[in-house]
Protein backbone atom coordinates (compact mmCIF):
# COMPACT_ATOMS: atom_id res chain seq x y z
CA UNK A 1 0.00 0.00 0.00
CA UNK A 2 1.46 3.42 -1.11
CA UNK A 3 0.31 6.99 0.30
CA UNK A 4 -0.07 9.72 -2.27
CA UNK A 5 -0.68 13.13 -1.22
CA UNK A 6 -1.72 15.46 -4.44
CA UNK A 7 -2.43 19.29 -4.31
CA UNK A 8 -5.40 19.98 -6.46
CA UNK A 9 -6.88 22.81 -8.52
CA UNK A 10 -10.67 22.76 -8.98
CA UNK A 11 -13.31 25.39 -9.96
CA UNK A 12 -16.53 24.97 -7.13
CA UNK A 13 -18.86 26.92 -9.18
CA UNK A 14 -20.83 23.17 -10.80
CA UNK A 15 -20.05 21.16 -7.95
CA UNK A 16 -21.67 20.65 -4.56
CA UNK A 17 -18.61 20.76 -2.54
CA UNK A 18 -15.57 18.85 -1.37
CA UNK A 19 -18.01 16.08 0.18
CA UNK A 20 -19.01 13.00 -2.16
CA UNK A 21 -22.80 13.04 -2.01
CA UNK A 22 -25.60 11.48 -4.04
CA UNK A 23 -26.47 15.39 -5.03
CA UNK A 24 -24.66 15.88 -7.39
CA UNK A 25 -20.84 15.70 -8.64
CA UNK A 26 -18.21 16.75 -5.57
CA UNK A 27 -14.29 17.23 -5.58
CA UNK A 28 -14.16 13.75 -4.07
CA UNK A 29 -16.52 11.77 -6.28
CA UNK A 30 -14.58 13.18 -9.33
CA UNK A 31 -11.02 12.29 -8.12
CA UNK A 32 -12.58 8.81 -7.13
CA UNK A 33 -13.85 8.46 -10.13
CA UNK A 34 -10.77 9.15 -11.83
CA UNK A 35 -9.04 7.08 -9.68
CA UNK A 36 -10.93 3.69 -10.31
CA UNK A 37 -10.70 4.08 -14.11
CA UNK A 38 -7.20 4.64 -13.99
CA UNK A 39 -6.91 1.57 -11.51
CA UNK A 40 -10.00 -0.25 -10.59
CA UNK A 41 -9.54 1.05 -6.90
CA UNK A 42 -11.93 3.89 -5.51
CA UNK A 43 -9.88 5.27 -2.48
CA UNK A 44 -11.22 6.88 0.61
CA UNK A 45 -9.27 10.97 0.32
CA UNK A 46 -8.82 13.08 2.87
CA UNK A 47 -8.64 16.57 2.40
CA UNK A 48 -6.73 19.40 3.97
CA UNK A 49 -10.36 21.27 3.96
CA UNK A 50 -13.75 20.33 2.90
CA UNK A 51 -15.26 23.44 0.80
CA UNK A 52 -18.78 24.48 0.19
CA UNK A 53 -20.63 24.08 -2.73
CA UNK A 54 -19.12 27.02 -5.31
CA UNK A 55 -16.44 27.23 -3.64
CA UNK A 56 -13.02 27.27 -5.42
CA UNK A 57 -9.06 26.09 -4.42
CA UNK A 58 -5.58 26.85 -5.95
CA UNK A 59 -3.63 24.81 -3.72
CA UNK A 60 -6.27 21.88 -1.98
CA UNK A 61 -4.34 19.28 -0.41
CA UNK A 62 -5.62 15.50 -0.16
CA UNK A 63 -4.37 12.29 0.38
CA UNK A 64 -5.27 8.58 -0.54
CA UNK A 65 -3.76 5.02 -0.79
CA UNK A 66 -3.68 2.69 -3.26
CA UNK A 67 -1.90 -1.07 -4.00
CA UNK A 68 1.41 -1.62 -5.16
CA UNK A 69 4.08 1.25 -5.68
CA UNK A 70 2.87 3.44 -8.94
CA UNK A 71 5.11 6.17 -9.52
CA UNK A 72 3.65 9.14 -8.06
CA UNK A 73 3.97 11.10 -11.81
CA UNK A 74 2.41 8.17 -13.68
CA UNK A 75 -0.38 8.55 -10.70
CA UNK A 76 -0.63 12.19 -11.68
CA UNK A 77 -1.05 11.65 -15.28
CA UNK A 78 -3.46 8.81 -15.35
CA UNK A 79 -5.70 11.21 -13.28
CA UNK A 80 -6.03 14.28 -14.83
CA UNK A 81 -6.06 12.01 -18.27
CA UNK A 82 -9.34 10.82 -16.58
CA UNK A 83 -10.29 14.35 -15.13
CA UNK A 84 -9.34 16.21 -18.64
CA UNK A 85 -13.81 16.80 -18.70
CA UNK A 86 -13.95 17.88 -15.14
CA UNK A 87 -13.11 21.30 -13.11
CA UNK A 88 -10.43 19.28 -11.41
CA UNK A 89 -6.67 19.17 -11.97
CA UNK A 90 -4.11 17.45 -10.30
CA UNK A 91 -0.86 19.93 -10.30
CA UNK A 92 1.32 17.20 -8.01
CA UNK A 93 1.39 14.34 -6.77
CA UNK A 94 3.85 12.74 -4.27
CA UNK A 95 4.37 9.85 -2.18
CA UNK A 96 4.50 10.22 1.46
CA UNK A 97 4.64 8.45 5.09
CA UNK A 98 1.61 6.08 6.14
CA UNK A 99 1.16 8.45 8.99
CA UNK A 100 1.07 11.90 6.89
CA UNK A 101 -2.97 12.96 6.99
CA UNK A 102 -4.15 15.48 4.53
CA UNK A 103 -6.57 16.77 7.62
CA UNK A 104 -4.42 15.76 11.04
CA UNK A 105 -1.05 16.68 9.74
CA UNK A 106 -2.26 20.39 8.94
CA UNK A 107 -0.99 23.62 10.92
CA UNK A 108 -2.38 25.71 8.81
CA UNK A 109 -5.29 26.77 6.08
CA UNK A 110 -5.21 29.87 4.00
CA UNK A 111 -7.96 31.06 2.27
CA UNK A 112 -8.49 34.61 -0.53
CA UNK A 113 -11.84 35.52 -0.58
CA UNK A 114 -12.39 38.06 -3.45
CA UNK A 115 -14.48 40.94 -4.09
CA UNK A 116 -15.11 43.12 -7.19
CA UNK A 117 -15.72 46.95 -6.45
CA UNK A 118 -16.96 48.14 -9.03
CA UNK A 119 -20.01 49.74 -10.41
CA UNK A 120 -19.79 47.44 -13.69
CA UNK A 121 -20.87 43.71 -12.99
CA UNK A 122 -18.36 40.83 -13.97
CA UNK A 123 -17.92 38.63 -17.06
CA UNK A 124 -15.04 36.69 -17.73
CA UNK A 125 -15.02 36.34 -13.55
CA UNK A 126 -18.78 35.62 -13.13
CA UNK A 127 -18.73 33.08 -10.23
CA UNK A 128 -15.09 33.44 -9.15
CA UNK A 129 -15.81 36.66 -7.36
CA UNK A 130 -18.53 38.94 -5.11
CA UNK A 131 -20.00 42.09 -6.84
CA UNK A 132 -20.20 44.88 -4.88
CA UNK A 133 -21.27 47.90 -6.68
CA UNK A 134 -21.20 50.44 -3.88
CA UNK A 135 -17.70 51.74 -3.11
CA UNK A 136 -15.91 50.12 0.00
CA UNK A 137 -14.23 51.98 2.82
CA UNK A 138 -10.97 49.75 2.60
CA UNK A 139 -9.40 51.25 5.90
CA UNK A 140 -12.41 50.62 7.91
CA UNK A 141 -12.67 47.13 7.24
CA UNK A 142 -9.04 46.74 7.61
CA UNK A 143 -9.12 48.41 11.31
CA UNK A 144 -12.32 45.63 11.80
CA UNK A 145 -10.34 43.34 10.40
CA UNK A 146 -7.24 43.08 12.52
CA UNK A 147 -9.96 42.98 15.69
CA UNK A 148 -10.69 39.50 14.46
CA UNK A 149 -7.44 38.27 14.80
CA UNK A 150 -6.45 36.39 17.97
CA UNK A 151 -7.87 33.65 20.08
CA UNK A 152 -11.74 34.17 20.27
CA UNK A 153 -15.04 32.40 20.45
CA UNK A 154 -16.31 32.90 17.06
CA UNK A 155 -19.67 31.61 17.85
CA UNK A 156 -20.85 34.71 16.01
CA UNK A 157 -19.14 33.88 12.98
CA UNK A 158 -20.43 30.31 13.18
CA UNK A 159 -23.16 28.83 10.53
CA UNK A 160 -25.62 26.53 12.58
CA UNK A 161 -25.29 23.14 10.49
CA UNK A 162 -20.96 23.46 12.32
CA UNK A 163 -20.08 20.43 13.46
CA UNK A 164 -16.80 21.55 14.85
CA UNK A 165 -16.71 20.53 19.39
CA UNK A 166 -15.68 24.45 19.84
CA UNK A 167 -16.13 27.35 18.36
CA UNK A 168 -12.99 28.55 20.03
CA UNK A 169 -10.78 29.56 17.26
CA UNK A 170 -7.30 31.26 16.72
CA UNK A 171 -7.10 33.60 13.86
CA UNK A 172 -3.59 34.49 13.02
CA UNK A 173 -3.76 36.06 10.03
CA UNK A 174 -6.92 38.99 8.30
CA UNK A 175 -5.22 41.46 5.29
CA UNK A 176 -7.37 43.36 3.61
CA UNK A 177 -5.63 44.99 0.00
CA UNK A 178 -6.75 46.52 -2.82
CA UNK A 179 -5.76 45.07 -6.04
CA UNK A 180 -7.65 47.26 -8.96
CA UNK A 181 -11.33 46.58 -9.13
CA UNK A 182 -10.62 43.91 -6.48
CA UNK A 183 -10.43 43.73 -2.96
CA UNK A 184 -8.88 41.07 -1.83
CA UNK A 185 -9.22 39.64 1.95
CA UNK A 186 -6.72 36.68 2.96
CA UNK A 187 -6.80 34.73 6.32
CA UNK A 188 -4.61 32.63 8.02
CA UNK A 189 -5.09 29.87 11.28
CA UNK A 190 -5.05 26.33 12.07
CA UNK A 191 -8.63 25.48 11.19
CA UNK A 192 -11.76 26.94 10.65
CA UNK A 193 -15.22 26.76 11.79
CA UNK A 194 -18.00 26.04 8.85
CA UNK A 195 -18.95 29.24 6.83
CA UNK A 196 -16.55 31.37 9.57
CA UNK A 197 -14.60 33.24 6.42
CA UNK A 198 -17.79 34.09 4.71
CA UNK A 199 -19.04 35.47 7.35
CA UNK A 200 -16.21 37.65 8.35
CA UNK A 201 -15.77 38.79 5.01
CA UNK A 202 -20.14 39.13 4.60
CA UNK A 203 -19.71 41.34 8.21
CA UNK A 204 -16.26 43.44 6.96
CA UNK A 205 -18.23 44.13 3.44
CA UNK A 206 -20.93 45.33 5.64
CA UNK A 207 -18.63 47.90 7.41
CA UNK A 208 -17.20 48.99 4.36
CA UNK A 209 -20.42 49.92 3.17
CA UNK A 210 -20.79 52.04 6.47
CA UNK A 211 -22.61 49.55 8.93
CA UNK A 212 -21.43 50.08 12.49
CA UNK A 213 -20.47 46.74 13.79
CA UNK A 214 -18.19 46.73 17.06
CA UNK A 215 -16.25 43.39 16.30
CA UNK A 216 -15.67 43.19 20.32
CA UNK A 217 -19.25 43.23 20.81
CA UNK A 218 -20.35 40.98 17.57
CA UNK A 219 -17.51 38.57 19.24
CA UNK A 220 -18.82 39.00 22.67
CA UNK A 221 -22.51 38.13 21.92
CA UNK A 222 -22.06 34.93 20.55
CA UNK A 223 -24.74 34.90 18.55
CA UNK A 224 -25.07 34.60 14.71
CA UNK A 225 -27.73 37.48 13.79
CA UNK A 226 -25.15 40.09 16.17
CA UNK A 227 -22.83 39.91 12.41
CA UNK A 228 -23.42 40.54 9.32
CA UNK A 229 -24.73 38.40 6.46
CA UNK A 230 -22.77 35.57 4.82
CA UNK A 231 -20.80 36.38 1.69
CA UNK A 232 -21.57 34.06 -1.31
CA UNK A 233 -19.36 30.99 -2.07
CA UNK A 234 -18.21 32.26 -5.56
CA UNK A 235 -15.31 34.40 -3.83
CA UNK A 236 -13.58 32.36 -2.17
CA UNK A 237 -10.65 30.32 -2.86
CA UNK A 238 -8.42 27.67 -0.20
CA UNK A 239 -5.50 29.05 -1.04
CA UNK A 240 -2.91 26.18 0.57
CA UNK A 241 -2.61 23.97 3.76
CA UNK A 242 0.72 23.75 5.67
CA UNK A 243 2.56 20.95 6.92
CA UNK A 244 5.08 20.59 9.77
CA UNK A 245 7.48 18.82 7.55
CA UNK A 246 7.60 18.07 3.92
CA UNK A 247 6.34 14.76 4.35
Amino acid sequence: MTRYKVILEYDGTDLIGWQENAQGPSVQSLLKDAIEKFCGARPDIVGAGRTDAGVHAVGMVAHFDLDGNTDANTVMRAVNFYLNNAPVSVLDCTVVYDDFNARFSCVARHYKYVVLNRSAKPVLNKNRVWWVPRKLDIEKMQIAGQQLIGKHDFTSFRASQCQAKSPIKTLDSCRIEQDGDNVIFEFSARSFLHHQVRNMVGTLVEIGLGAEYDIDAVLSACDRSAAGATAPASGLYFIRADYATDD
